[in-house]
């Protein structure tokens, strides 16, 4: 049975209610993780996708984290093997991102990174790299003039797919040249395939001028880590297997690489085995800078006011301490050295003008 972050939080709480009003930053944020119910089911009506259930509430098995799943990385990856199909055209791909963006501002989510994969959501559909990603591009508009959030998009490409995959991407982020888009994102599985394969398009993403970031640490161990450093990342996605080796824990303090922590995926992927014995409190002690994300709002069931819920109550984080990871998240996002400054002050006086 994989955990549930709702026997931790009570979303009638007078905690979550106040944690729910604090103005909020998102660094890693899957957009194919992050869809409504609902209109997956009326995708899936409106161009004849044979789903394995046709509403809501029986469809949610099989695209979200339920306690029948093991907290394993298989059960979790398995569930976008229905989520994949649903990418048809660019109108369906423009909904997604304008309802993901203006779902994390419900949430009082006023900065946000999202991840994109233009692999998976072409996949669907005869569609470029380019046209999706100007797809997502405009949508991220949209959603901004619709809601009290700011955008900036980060293209992600798999370790477990092909080189000739991720150069292609990269190729159609530069060629579109969006100043939303900031960054690179490596992700997939870990295990067997090495960062260290795609070094030479990381490299080249850092010289265009695109920020770097790897998921690396969540289903491998520290190694994984520390070669994702080696290959340039500025932040490490997820990254909390670093705690097993103190060379690493050290590496990325004294370099400053921000890990983007997602505890409610770490325990639902089987990645930690109890909330209690999650290591983003031992990290923070150790100096590692430290941010506090959902990954998959959908997969997981979770907003990023009950992550941060389930940080505080079942990890034991208190409220101060809350305050200085999302202060981390400003001064680790992606923009411009102005801009960062300029959120960073905004969310300090933000924060430091809550009730105690």
């Amino acid at each position: 049975m994989t955990f549930d972050a709702h026997k931790v939080v009570d979303r009638t709480s007078a905690v979550w209610q106040t944690l729910r009003r604090w103005p909020k930053i998102e660094l890693h944020r899957h957009l194919e993780g992050s869809l409504r119910l609902d209109t997956l089911v009326d995708i899936a009506r409106e161009y004849g996708i044979p789903l394995p259930a046709h509403n809501p509430d029986d469809l949610r098995p099989f695209v979200q984290m339920t306690g029948a799943d093991q907290s394993s990385y298989i059960h979790f990856l398995s569930k976008f093997d229905v989520l994949r199909q649903f990418y048809r055209s660019l109108a369906v791909i423009e909904r997604l991102t304008v309802e993901t963006i203006v779902d994390a501002a419900d949430d009082a989510v006023r900065y946000m990174e999202l991840r994109f994969t233009p692999h998976a959501l072409a996949r669907q559909n005869e569609h470029t790299y380019a046209e999706i990603i100007r797809c997502v591009c405009a949508a991220a508009a949209q959603a901004e003039g619709q809601a009290p959030i700011r955008v900036r998009l980060i293209a992600s490409v798999n370790r477990h797919e092909s080189l000739a995959i991720a150069a292609e991407v990269l190729d159609a982020v530069l060629s579109v040249g969006d100043s939303r888009l900031v960054g690179l994102d490596l992700a997939g599985l870990e295990v067997g395939h090495p960062a260290r394969h795609f070094a030479p398009i990381l490299a080249r993403a850092r010289q265009a001028g695109l920020h770097l970031t790897v998921h690396a640490g969540e289903w491998d161990g520290p190694e994984s880590v520390r070669e994702a450093v080696e290959v340039g990342a500025e932040r490490i996605g997820h990254g909390v297997r670093a705690v097993e080796d103190p060379a690493v824990v050290a590496l990325v303090r004294e370099r400053n690489i921000a890990l983007e922590v997602c505890p409610t995926s770490n325990l639902q992927s089987g990645v930690v085995d109890r909330v209690d014995r999650h290591p983003l409190i031992t990290l923070s002690e150790l100096g590692v800078p430290v941010t506090i994300n959902t990954d998959d709002p959908l997969l997981c069931n979770i907003t990023l006011t009950d992550e941060l819920a389930v940080a505080h109550v079942g990890l034991g984080l208190p409220l101060s301490a809350l305050k200085r990871h999302i202060l981390t998240a400003a001064r680790a996002s992606f923009l411009p050295p102005d801009e960062r400054a300029a959120l960073v002050a905004e969310f300090e006086q933000a924060l430091a003008a809550l009730p105690a």
